[in-house]
């Protein structure tokens, strides 16, 4: 590092560990987290356009009938996708779906969520080294891409499992990571342009022990950062305009030194968005911590994912046998399902009202596939939804979702407030169809948007 990129560095490091505040804004507690979430989403979320219509000459149109919809979000509301399969051969889960299940799996994923998490790991993606599952990613990705929804590849780099023909060498296998990122990144431009580059460094001791331990944990213990800088780096040099994340289920310091050690030559950060898992098996979140956890990595000055979350709708049974799988015995009752959706509404409220946070990807939509069987779906394991997916397709795409009409003024204009996003604008002149148009409410454009009426 040069002597202005350690100077740069350290200042960033004094300001982390001075607890400086990236928004500057007076710490909240308590009840004013709840309270003021419909305020900070209305200023947040929300952006001004003007919609002027003019006839063919240019001319100013008043009178004119229009129709404003929002098509998309802005903010990313996603889910991991790894239930959706062809076939039995290429399943991140190893208990496939039956057709009928598939089929409501697929649209009750295309309903809600605009953003989708595909399985990279390593062991998955390459079971050998000759061999890898390209072609099955690939079709799930169109089939997001069909359907409107952004793509997000996961994880590159994680010492979790490793592929059963990894060589018995540290340096071999650094080299073999760098290259799965320089061979997998370029690949799937345009389809996945989003990307958790490391998974987990912060605790490199899961996986087993021992023996046991995957040699990627034995081996990178103590030398996984120099492995996950070169991976940022190969992935920022095969595709410069990709979005590159950091993810970890570490919420505290040892998640902080990790992404301080992870800056370029100039003291700038490798990542461009820090990624945070809240598996809440053990009960839920409380807006305090919730609302903590996201000041505290908000101070980095990047913005934050919810990468994994889980919120149950049962109760762990006190000592009961595991079923034949090895599954933990669960109890989910009508109640524990609206609890459940309770608990979804007011943490995707606080998680939308802050300004640093703009994704939530839930962890499993359907039953059956959650760490330690945990009745963490949306869906039941019939497909069938739970109020909780009820509760957030409706604060999703009508709570949050701007549909309004109004007939253009003396100049032609009409004056709109909404959510971030795209926009379709339909424009009728005494009840006829004259014109329309599609647009983004963004929040660094002027958002003055044009129709000419036929």
């Amino acid at each position: 590092m040069g002597g202005n990129g350690i100077v740069v560095f350290n200042l960033l490091v004094m300001a982390l560990l001075g607890g400086l505040r990236a928004s500057g804004e007076t710490p909240i507690t308590g009840a004013e987290i709840s309270a003021g979430a419909a305020a900070r989403i209305e200023k947040y979320r929300k952006g001004d356009a003007t919609v002027l219509v003019v006839d063919a000459a240019g001319k100013p149109v008043a009178g004119a009938e229009l129709t404003i919809e929002q098509t998309t979000h802005a903010f990313l509301f996603g889910c991991n996708i790894f239930n959706w399969a062809e076939d039995d051969k290429n399943l991140w889960y190893k208990k496939p779906l039956s057709d009928e299940v598939q089929t409501s799996y697929r649209a009750h994923f295309a309903d809600l969520f605009n953003y989708a998490t595909l399985p990279f790991y390593w062991h998955f993606y390459a079971p050998a080294q000759d061999q890898t599952r390209q072609t099955y990613l690939e079709s799930v990705a169109k089939w997001c891409r069909e359907k409107g929804i952004a793509t997000k590849g996961h994880p590159l780099m994680w010492n979790y499992v490793d592929p059963t023909w990894l060589p018995n060498d540290k340096a071999a296998i650094g080299k073999l990571q760098v290259e799965r990122v320089k061979d997998i990144v370029p690949r799937f431009k345009g389809l996945i342009d989003k990307w958790d580059v490391a998974n987990e460094l912060a605790d490199f001791s899961s996986g087993g022990k021992g023996d046991k331990a995957p040699k990627i944990t034995a081996m990178w213990a103590k030398d996984r950062m120099p492995v996950a800088r070169d991976c940022f780096l190969a992935a920022r040099e095969a595709n410069p305009g990709a979005l590159l994340l950091i993810n970890d289920f570490k919420t505290d310091e040892s998640y902080e030194k990790v992404l301080l050690g992870l800056a370029d030559d100039h003291g700038k950060p490798l990542y461009d968005v820090i990624g945070l898992q809240s598996h809440q098996h053990s009960g839920v979140w409380s807006d305090q911590k919730l609302w903590d956890t996201c000041e505290r990595f908000a101070k980095f000055g990047v913005p934050l994912h919810f990468t994994e979350m889980t919120i149950l709708s049962g109760r762990r049974m006190p000592g009961a046998a595991k079923n034949a799988e090895g599954e933990e015995t669960w109890v989910s009752a009508p109640h524990d399902e609206e609890t459940q959706a309770k608990d979804v509404v007011r943490e995707y409220t606080l998680l939308f009202s802050h300004p640093s946070v703009e994704a939530i990807t839930w962890w499993n939509l359907i039953d059956g596939f959650a760490w330690m069987g945990a009745p963490a779906g949306l869906l039941r394991k019939d497909g069938t939804p739970k109020p909780a997916y009820t509760s957030l397709q409706k604060l999703i795409h009508e709570t949050w979702c701007t549909r309004t009409s109004a007939n253009s003024d003396a100049q032609g204009q009409v004056h709109v407030r909404g959510f971030y996003g795209n926009y379709h604008v339909t424009v009728r002149l005494s009840g006829k169809a004259a014109g329309e148009g599609t647009f983004v409410l963004s929040k660094s454009a002027g958002n003055e948007w044009k129709i000419v009426t036929r």
